[in-house]
């Protein structure tokens, strides 16, 4: 199964590739920012406990809506993410291993047939290289959060190409949009993933929407012109798991096959200044894990 992911995702490509042929000056067109931590939700620092995403938005225009063309609307992105045993101190040989996780990567958002698309490609390094570690430790050193870090049993070097797609269709039901998805991804974690998400209010209207990928939080990467005020969200999804690095074989856990997220979040704009508050309840990921987890998301744009 993952060879065919990685063949159709691979076709997707080729046949989307021939419209960038023409060069159009391209212009800064937003900002995505945004900050997941376990902190911000059941308050304790474990499995998928924190992650951080940076996006700018680049390309030749933007009206509101989704280009026809293939590489016309560009996302680079650049995200840093922890995942950590419970025990940082002493971890339990039944607990998953460290992971210190830095990746870089380019993802063009387009339409087809009324069919909201996104491909893209990521480098996703983990293990000392990364220095994610090292900084956790020194972090919580230096805000007496426990004990020194082991990170003896973190993940060894290395460099995962990863790509990925994202297909989904927004309908309007009064104040509300609903869009369900589906995505894939070959490389770092290998997995087909179904879901959908419901927004109530202005949030996101003639935005570009980007979407978290440790929550499946949708957040704006281009302001659009939604009124001010208060909106709400609500969302979930299933995923099959085909192959994971973060876990992979052979180690003392194995990987679930089957993950669930539940997410729900509250966005506010104002004249100047827009904060989201989300949280999600994630599902179980390997198969010693005794429970799921919540983890809280946060997104700022004030300005003065």
């Amino acid at each position: 199964m993952p060879r065919a992911l990685l063949a159709v995702l691979s076709a997707l490509f080729l046949t989307a590739m021939p419209s960038t042929l023409v060069a159009q000056e391209t212009v800064t067109l937003g900002y995505g920012r945004f900050f997941n931590n376990d902190a911000l939700g059941d308050g304790k620092d474990r499995w998928r406990t924190g992650s951080y995403t940076v996006s700018i938005v680049r390309g030749t225009d933007w009206d509101g809506d989704l280009p026809n063309r293939f590489g016309a609307v560009l996302e680079y992105r650049a995200r840093s993410e922890i995942i950590a045993p419970a025990n940082l101190a002493a971890p339990s040989p039944n607990d998953r291993r460290y992971v210190g996780a830095l990746s870089v990567g380019v993802h063009s958002y387009f339409k087809r047939n009324a069919v909201e698309m996104r491909l893209g490609a990521d480098l996703v390094a983990v293990g000392p290289q990364t220095g994610v570690g090292a900084l956790q430790r020194k972090a919580h050193k230096l805000f007496g959060m426990g004990g020194t870090s082991d990170l003896s049993g973190q993940l060894s070097n290395h460099v995962y190409p990863t790509m990925s797609a994202e297909m989904g269709k927004t309908y309007t039901l009064g104040a509300a949009r609903l869009r369900p998805f589906a995505e894939a991804q070959v490389g770092v974690e290998t997995y087909v993933r179904l879901g959908g998400d419901l927004t109530i209010g202005h949030f996101g209207q003639g935005a570009l929407m980007l979407r978290d990928q440790v929550t499946g939080q949708r957040f704006t990467g281009t302001r659009g012109d939604a009124g001010q005020g208060a909106s709400f969200t609500v969302g979930g999804d299933i995923a099959r798991i085909f192959d994971s690095a973060y876990l992979p074989d052979g180690g003392s856990v194995e990987s679930i096959k089957r993950r669930s997220r539940l997410r729900a979040g509250v966005n506010w704009r104002g004249e100047k200044s827009e904060v989201f508050y989300g949280v999600t309840h994630l599902g179980r990921e390997f198969d010693r894990q005794p429970s799921g987890q919540t983890v809280g998301s946060l997104r700022l744009h004030i300005r003065f």
